[in-house]
């Protein structure tokens, strides 16, 4: 009865936990509230709210403002002109003082969190060991200055710390060995893996109080944060804890709370759903949601994303189907090659029975489907649209512009033409696009159209989202056909290398030890329409580093460009910068 017309109650306000004076002025207001509302009504308004970020307490010289809890113990903060800076708690030695620890516990606790900041003293990597193989004071220093800003002590001994002059003369590293991507320079020097590790623990610290010495493990909860600490930290602020700290605080609020619900880079899309449930039930007005690393760059990070040994050469078997799979590859290659040419004003017709397949996929919540047409040499000679739960007049206008297109093939327009005018149109509808393996974003409709057209006939993987490599290795391995293991036994009578990347516009079909294409043109030549393979198994060396990592190392953000929709978003000053097309996201 307290509540009229709700089934779901908000969280009350605890009285007995309320501070009297506070107490009074919550009942004095909201009284008034009543009041002046039975007088002249209610409207969707709102008069207070809070904003609790992080990074704003930053700006206030606090390490947390209330209810939005410190990100970490230790945090390193993106600056928008590019460089982080180390970022530590400042509560944690009066917090320890107040739970009734010594000036010397809390200097150990404390150093045991953050470390010493410094090489004297380190475990195997300090001053007179890095003397002992060739660095020089100045060289030291620099070294000890960068310890400041760096996530782990590898990051400090580079290139760019220490110079290329000094790297190559004075520790005699090999100018091909030092510009390699994810050279370990302490790997390098002959230190091991556990050194290292030893060594940052000590100078940079563990970046969390679990384990501390001294620290009583009944006060760990005293010291949790919104993520996990640190790469030894285990605990965490749970999401739901969150939703409880806002439920309390809304009832002070007519307006929402601008606070983050922290959940950790292993939640589940499961474990969201409950969090946004959970919100609902309490009363929650709004929240703010964000998974740990969920996107290529943001503007607090707890840990260092990459570990250091990321980047170790690792020996790949390259198996019999992926050499006949890239073998087909460029038999496709070689058929798209195949360009008819059609004599100007005349038209070539399709065929009466013609093979092509349908694309459904959706365009920013548009359900769109593309059927194409193939003449008999797999070659694109009509394409159709047909959009769902669209007007007349749009479903007309798309369908009279493919018909458009499909004349201009049959007149001998190459579709390369169509695709460099087409491609990056921008209107609505546009954004993410589901269905579809290798296009995960368009621009428009027309965009979203040359894109599949240009990937499936021409081979434009620079158009799509997804490599070839990258959809064969989401997807489960087939079992040896019996052509792969007719094929097996023979040697290779020449090395065969894989194509990174090909189109397929005619399907093929493997028999015995050849591959033939399955609707290839009589007259094409029987170097094109032929591949006798002879395999074995191969095994290549190559360094290994992720798309993900790769896309960091060129700064990429990870937000899609305005303009054409790539994610190829690097910081230029406070604003971003178009890799791909040269567009700012507001600065020139």
């Amino acid at each position: 009865e307290q509540y009229e017309g709700l089934t779901v109650f908000p969280t009350g306000l605890d009285q007995q936990a309320c501070p009297a004076d506070l107490l009074e002025s919550a009942h004095r207001a909201w009284d008034r509230a009543v009041e002046l509302g039975e007088r002249h009504g209610y409207r969707n308004a709102q008069s207070t709210l809070i904003a609790p970020t992080g990074t704003i307490g930053l700006l206030m010289d606090c390490d947390t403002t209330g209810v939005e809890p410190d990100f970490a113990l230790v945090k390193f903060k993106k600056l928008a002109g590019g460089g982080y800076f180390r970022i530590i708690n400042q509560s944690v030695p009066p917090a320890l003082k107040r739970l009734g620890y010594s000036q010397q516990q809390i200097h150990e606790i404390v150093e045991y969190a953050v470390g010493t900041q410094t090489l004297d003293g380190a475990p195997y990597i300090n001053r007179m060991t890095l003397a002992q193989k060739g660095f020089t004071q100045p060289a030291l220093d620099m070294v000890e200055n960068a310890l400041k800003t760096a996530f782990h002590i590898s990051f400090v001994f580079n290139r760019w710390t220490l110079g290329d002059e000094f790297c190559t003369d004075t520790l005699g590293i090999p100018e091909a060995e030092l510009t390699r991507p994810g050279f370990d320079m302490l790997g390098y020097l002959g230190f091991t893996r556990e050194q290292v590790e030893t060594a940052n623990d000590a100078i940079l610290g563990r970046m969390t109080t679990e384990g501390a010495p001294h620290l009583a493990e009944e006060h760990y909860a005293v010291f949790d944060c919104a993520n996990k600490c640190g790469k030894y930290g285990q605990r965490f602020i749970e999401p739901m804890a969150h939703v409880r700290i806002l439920a309390a605080a809304q009832p002070f609020l007519s307006g929402a709370i601008s606070k983050t619900i922290n959940m950790p880079m292993e939640a589940t899309v499961e474990e969201v759903k409950e969090v946004y449930m959970a919100a609902a039930d309490t009363g929650v007005k709004a929240l703010a949601l964000y998974r740990d690393g969920s996107k290529l760059s943001q503007p607090l990070s707890g840990t260092a994303f990459a570990d250091i040994d990321e980047y170790e050469d690792e020996t790949e078997e390259v198996t019999t189907e992926a050499v006949i799979a890239a073998a087909e590859r460029m038999l496709a290659l070689k058929q798209s090659e195949q360009v008819t040419v059609v004599p100007r004003g005349e038209r070539i017709k399709m065929p009466d029975r013609r093979s092509g397949y349908t694309q459904k996929a959706k365009v920013g919540g548009h359900t769109i489907y593309i059927h194409t047409g193939e003449y008999k040499d797999g070659q694109l000679g009509e394409v159709f649209v047909d959009t769902a739960k669209d007007g007349a007049a749009f479903r007309s206008l798309m369908n009279c512009f493919a018909i458009a297109v499909s004349m201009g093939l049959q007149y001998g327009v190459p579709l390369e033409k169509f695709v460099d005018t087409f491609v990056f149109t921008k209107f609505e509808p546009m954004g993410m696009v589901q269905g579809n393996d290798r296009i995960k974003f368009s621009s428009s409709i027309i965009d979203y159209i040359f894109r599949e057209l240009a990937v499936a006939y021409l081979g434009r993987d620079d158009l799509a989202h997804v490599t070839p490599e990258e959809l064969e290795a989401s997807t489960d391995p087939v079992e040896d056909s019996p052509a792969v293991a007719a094929a097996a036994p023979a040697a290779v009578a020449a090395p065969v290398a894989p194509v990174a990347s090909a189109p397929a516009p005619a399907p093929t079909a493997i028999q015995g030890d050849v591959v033939t294409p399955a609707a290839a043109a009589p007259a094409a030549p029987a170097a094109a329409s032929t591949i006798t393979l002879t395999t074995t198994t191969l095994v290549a060396e190559r360094t290994t580093i992720s798309a993900t990592d790769e896309a960091r190392q060129k700064g990429f953000e990870g937000d899609p460009c305005d303009e054409c929709g790539q994610l190829m978003m690097v910081r230029n000053g406070t604003c971003l910068k178009c890799m791909n097309c040269g567009a700012t996201s507001g600065c020139s």
